[in-house]
């Protein structure tokens, strides 16, 4: 099968250019298709979908755009246009990857536009801001960036090589036939959460589901990884959730790094998916400093670890952990069934059991409390004399999902 791969860019700017990646496209043997983003000036080369389609399937007819533009208002038109049309033609089999190019409107712009296709599908951007953190680019999507070097303006010897291996890149993904799909033999897929303190529980989690029958994909929880399996959650690649560590929560309400966002732990109850919270990691914040050991003034009375020499850890107190446990109460609040939280009770990371530098019973207690008394009746609340990382612990929150799974089928 010719396999098919979609160039997105301003064709007024990026017009020459992209006319170069298509000729290297039919020379490797797939086919092109030509979407322009751009708004001002006259396409450099002749496309496959025009600006005037693309703003128009945008919702905003393009001499409208035209009387007044701007990068605020044309923007968005241009992006919800393109994504409408690249996601038609991913569903109906047309097009098997995408790449786009520009400086950093032009990545802004493409990298909005991938961050709304499926999961699994081949995006590439060829970029002159990829050197740098791209993570505003790529959020939590699978895009690949490729740092452009010199500016994505005109063809010599440097940026033809440059464009052809961002061709060549795409028509080697496009020939990948494998799906994100679960093995034929496979029960389901469960999504879990982990944290490097949570570690050795996770692998014996993953033997047990794997055991089961189940596969298992493993999210670290530091905000991306959060919201990453929340999206798949929404997808409907995900079959049920052991959201093990919550440690995105704790660093939301006190500024960690780990913050995911306000949709985080909403969306398995929302949806009805299986899952059992255990709120692993969440006795603790996690702050980047800029020196190494530093102790900031604001924790010095409090317990605290290093995890790298750039990652101070403070334990929270009894006060501030209840805000931890009401906020988890309060993103649970819409959750109708189908979940059990578990906690456990001598320590719910490595950091917290006793003999642990983080160890401080009256908090954990502050902590249980605030979650056992603030949860919805539709949750089941159940408390165990064991560390998150025990091995019993685990088998009874794997067993526990799996009576779930079962209720819901």
């Amino acid at each position: 099968m010719t396999k098919t791969v979609a160039v997105v860019a301003t064709m007024d700017t990026k017009g020459v250019e992209a006319d170069f990646v298509r000729s290297e496209l039919h020379g490797f043997g797939a086919q092109s298709f030509l979407l322009d983003i751009g708004v001002v000036g006259e396409p450099k080369t002749v496309v496959d979908c025009t600006r005037q389609q693309v703003s128009l399937i945008g919702g905003v007819d393009f001499n409208n755009i035209m009387e007044h533009p701007s990068r605020q208002e044309v923007s968005p038109v241009m992006i919800s246009g393109a994504s409408k049309i690249l996601l038609e033609k991913i569903e109906a089999g047309e097009i098997h990857a995408v790449v786009g190019m520009g400086g950093s409107q032009g990545t802004a712009n493409c990298a909005q536009i991938f961050q709304k296709l499926p999961y699994g599908f081949p995006k590439l951007i060829l970029s002159t801001v990829a050197s740098g953190d791209t993570s505003a680019f790529m959020d939590i999507k699978d895009i690949t960036m490729m740092p452009a070097v010199a500016d994505i303006l005109g063809l010599n010897p440097f940026s033809r090589k440059i464009l052809s291996n961002l061709a060549g890149a795409a028509f080697g993904m496009a020939q990948s036939e494998r799906t994100i799909a679960t093995d034929t033999n496979s029960k389901g897929l469960i999504g879990m959460t982990n944290l490097g303190v949570l570690t050795d529980g996770a692998n014996r989690a993953i033997e047990l589901f794997e055991a089961a029958g189940y596969e298992v994909i493993t999210f670290h929880a530091v905000g991306t990884g959060g919201r990453a399996m929340e999206q798949m959650i929404r997808e409907g690649l995900i079959t049920a959730v052991f959201d093990y560590a919550l440690g995105e929560i704790a660093d939301e309400v006190h500024g960690g790094f780990r913050a995911a966002n306000k949709s985080r732990l909403t969306v398995a109850g929302e949806l009805g998916i299986p899952q059992v919270i255990c709120p692993g990691g969440a006795e603790h914040i996690g702050i980047w400093v800029d020196e190494p050991n530093f102790v900031p003034e604001k924790y010095r009375d409090h317990k605290f670890v290093f995890h790298n020499p750039y990652i101070f850890v403070p334990r929270l107190t009894a006060e501030e952990i209840r805000r931890v446990g009401s906020t988890i109460c309060e993103r649970l609040a819409s959750t109708t069934g189908n979940c059990v939280v578990l906690i456990p009770e001598l320590g719910v990371s490595r950091y917290s059991i006793a003999g642990a530098p983080l160890h401080d019973p009256d908090s954990d207690k502050a902590f249980f409390d605030a979650i056992r008394t603030g949860l919805p009746p539709s949750i089941e609340f159940r408390s165990l004399n064991l560390a998150a990382e025990d091995p019993e612990f685990i088998t009874a929150a794997v067993n526990a999902l799996f009576e779930l799974i079962e209720q819901a089928h």
